[in-house]
């Protein structure tokens, strides 16, 4: 069962691992953005989800839920099958994690490119900007 304060240690030291990598220069540090985004992401949605009641505090999101669903899939994408909740501007909040989650791996064990991070980088940077929001109306800071 993961606290407020739990999520808000994570979710700072996720982006400590962030800053720093972009200090020393993304190119280097592909592994780094591909895992620390990948993970905050999930632990941002995940504190965001439980501020607002929609999930128990119990309930871990797992980043391989958000694989993008194919356009002929005719099944729900597994992360509405894993999760089914609805909560503003999450059409948007999901894209970004898709184009992260799409990326991981790639990042993490595979061939990267600097383009390839970098846009991995910039959804990550939007995704925390659009929760940072919501999680302010909610009376929280995780900065």
């Amino acid at each position: 069962m993961t606290s407020i304060d739990e999520h808000k240690r994570k979710i700072r030291e996720h982006l400590k691992e962030i800053k720093d990598a972009i200090d020393e220069g993304i190119e280097l540090k592909p592994i780094t953005i591909g895992f620390h985004t990948s993970a905050c992401a999930m632990e941002i949605l995940e504190f965001y989800l439980h501020k607002l009641n929609l999930i128990s505090t119990g309930k871990t999101i797992k980043h391989n839920w958000f694989e993008r669903p194919k356009p002929e899939q005719k099944i729900l994408p597994l992360i509405e099958r894993k999760l089914s909740v609805n909560f503003p501007d999450k059409e948007k909040i999901y894209l970004l994690i898709y184009n992260i989650e799409e990326n991981r791996d790639n990042l993490i064990y595979g061939k990267n490119s600097p383009l390839i991070t970098k846009f991995v980088l910039e959804n990550f940077i939007q995704l925390k900007q659009i929760l940072t929001e919501k999680l302010k109306e909610e009376g929280e800071e995780i900065e």
